[in-house]
């Protein structure tokens, strides 16, 4: 495998590149650095890459990047780079959602029409369904995304399936449900919470906490993508969960068990956007890509906690 990684320097990006490298691949990262958190966080993720001969990084823009050299020999491409944050897409700052997630996807399946790809996998997100009332959630449900961010996720899955229609481009759509694990995004609510029941300072929990969420583990999300880099059916969607619906406050009462913490809970109204319930169908996933998260929710807590825990003094 020859592939490239947009968004190669964040969370789930760095962690999928490592595991192509691992497998014998050569990988392509591709990476502009926008400053929606520290660059040194994503300088750090890249660490164990850079080691790797078999690894090159571009810093460009994906709109200002040279596709036709770096699709040269390329047979697959892992299309991660977005601006994520359901909460900052309303506004002024949604055009700088539609230029990332949707103008850039739309540059890259362009860009791929004239290459000779065993497949494209798409990163999108659970957030394309809305607050819909058929729980666990289906990828042929009726998608009604109650955020701007949301909107341009569910723009790109419509893209990538047009080029496959119209063109035969073997693109994959993934819905990944809220992944969580080592080098998370500093703005998720895991990271959040963990640090602050280390530190002892209060956590922001939006809404009553009865709130759920299906929780998947980053090596589990970046097990399927790899999987449908080989077997995902070109023109299809599938949900990545991580196989249990939990609310948010059982998950304050695992973290408790893991850190040896109480948290300090400070309740503020929900957020513009926030869905109520999430929880993924994966019976596709299973069926075409053999997927089956494998990391419990109090495992995978207990893994990112020990992770910050190592960088926290």
């Amino acid at each position: 495998m020859n592939a490239v990684v947009t968004g190669v320097a964040g969370f789930i990006g760095s962690h999928l590149a490592e595991r192509l490298l691992s497998r014998g691949a050569t990988v392509i990262g591709i990476d502009c650095f926008t400053d929606y958190y520290a660059r040194e966080l994503k300088e750090a993720n890249l660490t164990t890459l850079r080691a790797n001969k078999e690894f090159d990084l571009f810093e460009t823009t994906i709109q200002d990047a040279d596709w036709p050299a770096l699709l040269r020999n390329t047979t697959h491409l892992f299309h991660l780079a977005a601006q994520a944050g359901v909460r900052k897409s309303w506004g002024s700052d949604f055009s700088f959602y539609t230029k990332c997630n949707i103008e850039a996807t739309q540059v890259i399946l362009e860009a791929c029409r004239s290459a000779s790809l065993e497949r494209l996998v798409y990163a999108s997100s659970s957030s394309v369904y809305g607050d819909i009332s058929e729980i666990p959630m289906k990828e042929d449900a009726r998608l009604r995304p109650i955020s701007p961010y949301g909107v341009t996720k569910l723009a790109a899955e419509h893209l990538c399936y047009l080029y496959w229609a119209n063109y035969g481009l073997p693109a994959v759509s993934l819905r990944y449900f809220t992944v969580y694990g080592p080098r998370q995004r500093p703005d998720m609510a895991f990271n959040r919470f963990l640090k602050a029941m280390h530190a002892g300072v209060p956590i922001t929990l939006y809404g009553d906490g009865e709130q759920t969420r299906d929780f998947t583990f980053v090596d589990d999300a970046v097990s399927a993508t790899v999987a449908a880099g080989h077997h995902g059916v070109p023109g299809r969607v599938y949900n990545i969960g991580g196989g249990s619906r939990v609310s948010m406050n059982e998950v304050l009462t695992l973290m408790k068990s893991c850190t040896g913490f109480d948290p300090i809970v400070n309740k503020e109204e929900s957020q513009n956007g926030d869905m109520r319930d999430t929880y993924a169908d994966t019976a596709l996933a299973k069926q075409d890509l053999d997927f089956a998260p494998s990391v419990t929710l109090e495992q995978g807590i207990e893994t990112e906690y020990k992770w910050l825990s190592d960088l926290t003094p």
